[in-house]
Formats: C-alpha cells, sequence, structure tokens
C-alpha cells in the first residue's frame, strides 16, 4: 500500500506518519510539500493508494488539485485534510470526488477510525457537520420526508446509516440484514435522490434536509467507524 500526504507543514506530514504507522499496515508512505512535488510523485508511483490532501498549499489552490486528481487518477482515493469545518468547502470537496473530509483538528484516535472506514469502503464526514442544521431558506423552513420521495420505512433507516458514512457491510450488520439486500436498498435510494455516488447522496440529504432517524443503532453523534 502506498499513501501519499500532500501538505506544506513538515510538523503535520510526521504526524501523519506516526499516525498511519499505528495502522499496522504494510504502507510506504509518500510526502509532498506542494502540488508540483506531488505531481512528480504520482508519475513516478502510479500504484499509489491513498492521497490525503490539504486546501492550502502555497503553489495551488487544493480543490483544483482535487479535481485533477479526480479526472487523472481516478482510482486513487482522496481525502482532504482541512483547517476549515465550512459547511461549503466540505460540499465542494465531495463534490469534486473526495471519498473523505477530516478536519486537522481531528483527535488521532478519530482519524484512524476515519481512515479505517475509507479503507472498508465508507465515507467519511465530521459528525459536526453532519449534525448540524442547516439554516433554512426562503420558500423551504420545513424537513422534507424521506416517505415523500418514496423511501420505504427500511430503505430510510438505511439511508441514515449511510449518512453516517457506514459501508454496506456495517449497515447490514447494524440492521441484520445480508449485504446483497443492502445493495438493493442503496440502489433504491439513489434512484429516488437522482444521484449516483454516496457522496451525492449525502450531500442530497444535506440540500433536501431530509428527516432521518436517530433513535437506533448507529445513529446520532459520531459514526461509527470501526
Amino acid at each position: 500500500m502506498k499513501v501519499l500526504v500532500i501538505d506544506d507543514h513538515a510538523l503535520i506530514r510526521e504526524a501523519l506518519r506516526s499516525l498511519i504507522g499505528r495502522l499496522k499496515w504494510d504502507a510506504c508512505l509518500l510526502d509532498a510539500a506542494n502540488c508540483a512535488q506531488a505531481m512528480r510523485l504520482l508519475e513516478e508511483h502510479a500504484d499509489i493508494n491513498l492521497i490525503l490532501l490539504d486546501l492550502t498549499l502555497p503553489d495551488r489552490d487544493g480543490f483544483s488539485m482535487l479535481a485533477e486528481l479526480r479526472e487523472y487518477h481516478p482510482t486513487m482515493a482522496v481525502v482532504v485534510l482541512s483547517g476549515s469545518i465550512e459547511q461549503h468547502d466540505v460540499n465542494r470537496a465531495l463534490e469534486l470526488g473526495a471519498v473523505g473530509y477530516i478536519p486537522k483538528t481531528t483527535s488521532h484516535d478519530v482519524m484512524l477510525s476515519a481512515l479505517k472506514l475509507i479503507f472498508a469502503g465508507g465515507i467519511y464526514i465530521p459528525p459536526e457537520i453532519l449534525d448540524r442544521e442547516l439554516s433554512p431558506t426562503d420558500g423551504d423552513t420545513a424537513l422534507h420526508s424521506p416517505t415523500a420521495l418514496g423511501l420505504t420505512e427500511r430503505q430510510t433507516e438505511v439511508l441514515a446509516l449511510l449518512a453516517q458514512g457506514k459501508c454496506n457491510k456495517a449497515i447490514g450488520r447494524t440492521l441484520g440484514l445480508a449485504e446483497p439486500t443492502i445493495k438493493n436498498h442503496v440502489t433504491a435510494i439513489f434512484k429516488a435522490l437522482k444521484v449516483t455516488r454516496r457522496t451525492e447522496a449525502i450531500i442530497a440529504i444535506q440540500k433536501l434536509r431530509l428527516k432521518l432517524p436517530q433513535h437506533m443503532p448507529g445513529i446520532g453523534g459520531a459514526a461509527d467507524l470501526s
């Protein structure tokens, strides 16, 4: 496994090196202080599995770097590391194809769990972002009901767990359902939300201000990232 850290702060790169070492993965960690260095490393190492990308870089905007990475290296998972927890920054990163958004203020233990979740096929979004109340817009002061979108009670439960960043296997374990059944529910959810990816589904949840169940295993507070 090869991991590339793109951050202009040497202390952060070193901290991430130590953190990833705690995962006990047989990982080769590469690091770059700017986008130019990162692009050279990408040319030399086409088998990089994971990129941890800072949004504030000295030679280029991190969002444009993210867009280029997703276009030319679609098989590489990109996780954004940022000092910002602004809703619009999180949404933009997800829309550009990031599979996770980790604030730099995140504790080491939570960051470890987030990385484990991402490698299990999930998407990590900070709980404080998911739980934050969206400001009502003009003419749209009420929360939408998943039922109004044609979702069943079970599909709503699946959607609530998906919104917490759980992968299909973890959702099935929580609800006591087989993984193929969960896949069928996820397909129906995507169709109802008019999306094709999990990140788009999470963004749609926020834009539609869907009211999801909060009193079931794994819902509420931080996501179950084990």
